[in-house]
């Protein structure tokens, strides 16, 4: 009860923020249409097994969360992000990365769910936090040509009593003028329908040291960064927001979670029975009879009409169909990984696989393609969120200026088959098309120096035993 009590409490600020009420009280128009609106909404219920077609009959196998903390294992398994550079800035960076690096697989897996996500860093002491705010809790205002926000309001809602204090934090973005200006306002109501009336930030103390209004100059993005799950938005195509990870497979997940509780009642109405007349059994002191196994055995009240040849005793025992919905079952699966990017048995039986090799490379190079693409996403936020701590530790003066470089590394071997490519690359080193070095580079995760110093030692060991063959042979 309590995860769906926050679920309504957040649509209850979202279906408030973009009705008219926004634009009126606070004069924001957001850039959200009605068709992305319901469906973040459908797309945040699933991810929750709270959709609408659940009931107690049919239940969830829990897929929307499985496809979307899925693609985030595969993209951020291994990963690390480094900061390149010989300055007290680039080491304070990194310190304040890596706590947002052990964070980003679960980050990551919200950000599939709902179609983005937003890291907004802020000062706190001599640290740099940051807000992980999910879609449907980010409202966007505006976006560039490159479908970039550039204007954003966060929405900060908190309980006291039995009042609402909702804040509105506005990003603005100019890069005309290069700045960013933040705007904090501040509401109180009585429920969470109505965003109330306007209070100031003093009024509630955890705002109180907030300022209304804060112009932030020579900065050449906004202060944020934007993960934007990297597949064509088909529910409003003019819409620069991005979709779910599940989005195109809505209907097959739905087919999915039906023909599951299918299977499952299957068994529960298949289990063995015996019927039995009740006086095979003895009684309680109220006449009831008591069952051996009350999973087992029925009690008839009468059996004047012949309990089958057996008379006292009938058992029943079902023939299954349980391999004609495990078949249909599995094809709606191999529907949802193709129409989400994945390879046929991740979440389908791998063993009904088709097994030619033609077959298998087009199956598994659909995975490659999204999580290449999802690795670009993630690492365009991760520059995005450097640079804004960079400016934030700046303005706080929390470490002295420096250049740095960041560089955002993933283990190949999800998107490659290791023992194929090395296998390649031997006989492009047989051919002449791929020096020595590069291979060992590629291969043994060498850095330069490291790989010519190993090949002079194998040349000088190939040498050295060249020599003593010709010498013994000579003998």
């Amino acid at each position: 009860m309590f995860i769906q009590d926050v679920i309504n409490k957040i649509k209850g600020w979202f279906n408030m923020l973009t009705s008219d009420t926004l634009k009126s009280k606070v004069g924001i128009e957001v850039a959200i249409s009605s068709e992305m609106s319901t469906a973040l909404s459908l797309w945040s219920d699933m991810y929750v097994n709270n959709a609408s077609w659940l009931t107690k009959e049919i239940r969830s196998m829990n897929l929307p969360a499985s496809i979307a903390g899925e693609l985030a294992n595969l993209v951020t398994i291994e990963m690390s992000v480094e900061i390149e550079g010989d300055t007290p800035r680039a080491a304070y960076l990194q310190s304040q990365v890596d706590k947002v690096v052990t964070k980003l697989r679960q980050m990551i897996e919200y950000g599939n769910a709902k179609g983005g996500l937003i890291m907004k860093p802020f000062p706190n002491g001599d640290q740099l936090d940051v807000d992980f705010v999910q879609a449907g809790q980010f409202l966007p205002v505006s976006f560039d040509a490159n479908s970039n926000i550039t204007a954003v309001v966060f929405v900060d809602q908190q309980t006291k009593g039995k009042e609402y204090y909702t804040r509105l934090e506005h990003h603005v973005f100019s890069a005309k003028d290069k700045t960013v200006t933040i705007t904090n306002k501040a509401y109180k109501s009585s429920n969470t329908s109505d965003i109330g009336h306007e209070i100031t930030l003093t009024e509630f103390e955890p705002w109180s040291t907030l300022q209304p209004v804060a112009t932030i100059r020579n900065v050449k993005a906004p202060l944020y960064g934007y993960y934007r799950f990297p597949q064509a938005n088909n529910i409003d195509p003019t819409s620069p927001l991005g979709v779910s990870s599940y989005a195109r497979a809505v209907g097959y997940i739905e087919d999915a979670d039906r023909l599951w509780s299918n299977l499952v009642w299957e068994f529960e109405s298949g289990k063995r029975a015996i019927f039995a007349d009740v006086m095979a059994f003895d009684r309680t002191e109220d006449g009831d009879p008591i069952l051996p196994d009350k999973r087992l055995y029925r009690a008839l009240a009468n059996s004047t009409n012949n309990i089958g040849e057996d008379g006292f005793f009938h058992e029943f025992t079902p023939e299954f169909r349980e391999a004609s919905i495990i078949s249909g079952l599995d094809a709606i699966l191999k529907k949802i990984e193709y129409t989400c990017g994945l390879a046929y048995g991740t979440i389908s039986d791998p063993q009904t696989v088709d097994k030619t090799a033609t077959e298998i490379v087009s199956s598994k190079q659909r995975t490659f393609s999204t999580i290449k693409d999802m690795r670009k996403a993630v690492t365009t936020c991760i520059v995005q969120l450097l640079y804004a701590m960079d400016v934030w530790a700046t303005l706080n003066k929390l470490e002295a200026p420096g250049k740095y470089t960041p560089v955002c590394k993933y283990d190949d071997s999800v998107i490659t088959d290791a023992d194929a490519q090395k296998n390649q690359d031997m006989r492009e080193v047989s051919a002449r098309l791929l020096s020595r070095l590069e291979y060992r580079m590629r291969n043994h995760k060498e850095d330069e120096a490291t790989a010519i110093k190993k090949i002079q030692e194998i040349d000088k060991e190939q040498a050295d035993l060249n020599q003593d063959t010709n010498a013994f042979q000579g003998a």
